[in-house]
């Protein structure tokens, strides 16, 4: 096989991660770190394993970046982006112009024009959003205080790279010819020379275009693809919607991941929300990672070995700058010690925006490519240290200096997940309305499409989805839910969603509906001590009811439901041990069904007196009118 063939850069690239990650998992120095090593080690400077296609490599797997915004959009509501508008362009715009103005002080002072100091300071003032969001999400900070900061400032990062990219052009340096700049350049994207006011007008419309089709074309759309049952065709239209935003984005000269973001954020609300997140997440996983392994590879070491004090300098320069800026923003937004140093750590790197800043720049003429050539392996270099950064924070900052302030999860970033109920139809749909009634609100898992719709409409808060998927249950929050109500009408996908459960979540007590009494005994045989028969309940009643017309006195009536229902539960767990011996089955339930008639025969003459039918409510009050009538006549 040849060993630069498709096959074996997939084979090196998979054995690297899948070796390398579980060490430095266990090792506790978290995954994007083992996939950054990972990279150096089949790298070009190592092991050799891959070379110059490294990069053509890096530029497909940046499409992990694009994916997780596209998820992070996907559990925001467009109501915590509004409560987040302060955090968002205060720290974010902060941290974007300080930073920018400090490091373009330093290179002009090192000797750059001003052009291409402001060039630098731009894009070094970006972090990455891939290694500090994976990190975060690893180490559960991500819905606390200091994570939701984070967050707010990749988020106006990321929005800035839009102006930075319209600005860059404007900086170009007459004279300076790069290997990469070009008279015949083509038009990348449709504004291409085009006013600024233009591209304004034009990415106000596509942004509006974008929000307006989610609200009222996406969710049709995967409504229609849900009523035909394939699975790989939702994924496909999941991944197709995602590229879609992202194209769109890049034509019009923006940002991909902040249009994927947008796209996810107007789908928050959506009921494929979850559906969507569980059919990309495994794409963003493994596109992320072998970004992380790109990043590594994409080191050049020999340039390292050939000028390391100076790479190792500016490496220092701009991660404590952008350290002691954070730590600063930080206090004086009031952040505590603990949340201000996991923020100032978290955000102490170059970005993954920086590599097509840089590209950007020398094809502009703002940046000869020997000096693009070092800052890219000092963007590569800090996003490789964060990791290690973040541990350091973790392992020694924080137990000598933190306070250990209790971080609290903002109640607006996840809905009430106590409680998950798995089926939302007849039986689900009265639990649910129940529950709502007594205020406990719950996460609705549904397969049908329809009754999704139909019951959002009435306001009930119901996502599509198949909830015998680990990945949809965890994207409800079965990790953290107390209570799981399996309530659907098809008694294998039943015991589906219940070995599912029982096998990743342990901390779920889960109740179950039961179609028949063979359905009773295969749940009670799984272990689950909570089943309930579908028609149980009616079902008596109706023969209490029936009892009554017929003439029996009604507490009679409920004292006989009573006592055949406690000997039917009694009588299920025993059977079920044999319910599989059909023949044996039959002969021990007959014993039993004649040996409870007999109970109830003899409880009936026991308690048949006058004495006991004085306890009659509906007898009493009749012999009670009927007195008041002889008193009134008398």
């Amino acid at each position: 096989m040849e060993q630069g063939g498709f096959f074996f850069q997939a084979l090196v690239y998979l054995a690297a991660a899948v070796v390398a990650v579980p060490i430095a998992k266990k090792l506790g120095l978290g995954s994007v770190l083992g996939y950054l090593l990972a990279g150096i080690m089949i790298g070009p400077f190592l092991l050799g394993f891959i070379g110059e296609e490294g990069q053509d490599v890096m530029h497909f797997a940046e499409f992990g970046v694009v994916m997780m915004l596209f998820l992070v959009g996907l559990e925001l509501q467009p109501s915590m982006i509004w409560k987040l508008r302060h955090s968002i362009f205060g720290l974010g715009g902060s941290q974007v112009g300080i930073t920018t103005i400090i490091i373009t002080g330093i290179a002009m002072t090192m000797g750059f024009a001003w052009q291409t100091g402001l060039a630098i300071g731009l894009t070094f003032a970006l972090s990455s959003t891939a290694i500090v969001l994976q990190s975060l999400n690893e180490k559960g900070l991500m819905k606390t205080e200091a994570g939701q900061n984070v967050f707010s400032v990749l988020l106006f990062q990321d929005i800035a790279v839009i102006p930075i990219l319209a600005i860059l052009p404007y900086l170009a340096i007459e004279g300076l010819v790069t290997e990469t700049s070009s008279a015949n350049h083509v038009a990348t994207t449709w504004v291409e020379g085009w006013a600024i006011w233009q591209k304004t007008l034009l990415t106000i419309g596509v942004i509006t275009t974008m929000v307006a089709a989610g609200k009222y074309l996406v969710s049709p759309m995967f409504r229609l693809i849900a009523r035909t049952d394939l699975r790989e065709l939702f994924t496909a239209a999941a991944l197709l919607l995602v590229i879609s935003a992202a194209v769109l984005m890049t034509m019009i000269g923006l940002s991909p991941a902040l249009g994927t973001f947008i796209a996810g954020v107007v789908l928050a609300q959506s009921e494929f929300r979850h559906e969507l997140e569980t059919d990309i997440e495994p794409f963003k996983g493994l596109l992320l990672g072998l970004f992380f392994i790109a990043v590594g590879a994409s080191i050049d070491f020999e340039l390292v070995a050939n000028q390391p004090t100076t790479i190792a300098g500016l490496v220092a320069i701009l991660m404590v700058v952008k350290f002691f800026v954070l730590f600063i923003i930080g206090y004086l937004f009031k952040m505590g010690l603990d949340k201000n140093m996991i923020f100032s750590f978290s955000l102490a790197q170059g970005g993954e925006f920086a590599f097509v800043l840089l590209s950007f720049s020398t094809s502009n003429a703002i940046l000869p490519v020997d000096i693009a050539n070092v800052l890219i392996a000092v963007v590569a270099i800090s996003m490789a240290l964060t990791p290690l950064l973040m541990l350091f924070n973790e392992k020694l900052m924080q137990p000598r200096f933190g306070t250990k302030e209790a971080e609290k999860e903002d109640d607006e970033m996840q809905e009430d997940k106590n409680v998950i109920i798995a089926g939302f139809g007849r039986v689900g749909s009265t639990i649910g309305r129940f529950l709502q009634a007594n205020g406990v609100q719950a996460t609705y898992l549904d397969l049908d499409p329809d009754n999704v719709d139909l019951l959002r409409k009435l306001g009930m808060k119901v996502f599509y989805g198949d909830a015998s998927r680990k990945d949809l249950l965890h994207a409800a929050g079965a990790s953290e839910a107390h209570l799981l109500i399996v309530a659907v009408d098809e008694p294998e996908k039943t015991k589906d969603i219940i070995e599912t459960a029982k096998k990743h979540f342990p901390n779920l007590e889960i109740m179950a509906r039961s179609q028949s009494i063979i359905n009773s005994y295969e749940l009670v045989e799984m272990g689950i001590d909570h089943h309930y028969l579908e028609f149980l309940d009616s079902s008596l009643r109706m023969g209490v009811d029936a009892l009554c017309h017929l003439g029996h006195r009604r507490h009679e009536s409920f004292r006989a439901l009573k006592t055949y229902r406690k000997n039917l539960e009694k009588f299920i767990p025993e059977l079920s041990k044999i319910y599989k011996d059909r023949p044996l089955l039959i002969s021990e339930a007959k014993k039993r069904m004649q040996l409870l008639e007999q109970t109830m025969l003899q409880e009936k003459a026991d308690f048949h007196s006058e004495k006991d039918q004085g306890w009659d409510a509906s007898q009493q009050i009749v012999e009670f009118g009927e007195e008041k009538l002889k008193d009134a006549d008398l």
